[in-house]
């Protein structure tokens, strides 16, 4: 999750730059042709072309669906609202797959969990620190990202193991894409890309796929109640992609709210950690929010 945070928040920087001269469903469908060619190149060349089809697979489709919601929902209000107002209401997505997974499938939270991911809410809160535009009326696109961003990872629980994560992220890159594709045609007008554009977005495709296979993977290995919790990593790499790439220095509140990010991570990972009760180690089980190894 830590790796698909920084690969997603290093492909907006290079969109972000683009978007200062480019339509937005024209970047999205520029970055989606990338994304294409790169995943489609290395799954041939890891030898997972005959699992082509299985990107076919309705919890595949449904996933990837929710991914084209959650996108177009960013885009429509990041286009309306400032980009830290947009972050914030963002960060309920964590809280929506746990309540998600505790009412789906019953899986178990714990106080102690439902605590540190309030703080991690909290410190993402202070990092972003949303002001008085978060009563646009396009706030509730705001929400709707984060809703299908946890749809989208809820769905992706329900994805069988027999199908490769870049067979998941190939169906995820290619709907949006072909999304993008119809809603420019429909809505904008093309902008012929300089050299140094086609660049960024070719980045900015190899970035998507790996991030897309990133977060795959940590909800397929791991449960909901200990990836979640470093979902708050994008808005630490968002701050420092804001500083080293714009220009752009966080105040001491934001310093606060990373701090406080950083220490719920490292506190959930030692709760995580935790060695089963006798009870548990009798029954041969893994405790609830664990994850056996036969699944590693």
């Amino acid at each position: 999750m830590v790796l698909a945070a920084a690969t997603f928040v290093a492909n907006d920087s290079f969109m972000k730059l683009v978007l200062a001269d480019s339509p937005p469903m024209q970047v999205l469908l520029m970055r989606g042709i990338a994304a294409t060619l790169c995943c489609l190149g290395l799954l041939l060349a890891l030898g997972f072309g005959r699992d082509m089809a299985r990107a076919l697979h309705p919890w595949v489709l449904v996933r990837s669906a929710c991914e084209v919601v959650a996108i177009f929902c960013f885009i429509t209000a990041l286009k309306h609202m400032p980009i830290g107002d947009v972050t914030a209401i963002a960060q309920i997505t964590p809280l929506l797959v746990l309540v998600g997974v505790a009412v789906l499938w019953g899986e178990r939270l714990g106080g102690a969990r439902m605590i540190l991911i309030a703080l991690g809410l909290m410190g993402a809160l202070l990092v972003a620190q949303p002001g008085s535009a978060g009563a646009s009326p396009f706030v509730v696109f705001g929400f709707l990202t984060a809703l299908g961003t946890a749809l989208r990872d809820l769905a992706g629980r329900k994805v069988p193991a027999a199908i490769p994560g870049l067979v998941v992220a190939f169906s995820t890159i290619v709907m949006v894409m072909l999304a993008a594709g119809v809603a420019h045609a429909a809505f904008e007008t093309w902008a012929t890309p300089t050299p140094s554009h086609t660049a960024m977005m070719l980045a900015a495709g190899f970035l998507l796929m790996c991030g897309h296979t990133f977060v795959f993977l940590a909800f397929r290995h791991g449960s909901a109640a200990a990836v979640t919790p470093f979902y708050y990593t994008f808005t630490l790499w968002a701050v420092l992609s804001g500083w080293l790439v714009f220009g752009e220095v966080p105040n001491r509140w934001a310093v606060v709210g990373m701090l406080l990010i950083l220490s719920t991570g490292v506190a959930s990972v030692l709760l995580h950690r935790r060695p089963a009760s006798p009870q548990a180690l009798t029954a041969g089980k893994p405790r609830a929010g664990e994850v056996g190894t036969a699944r590693i």
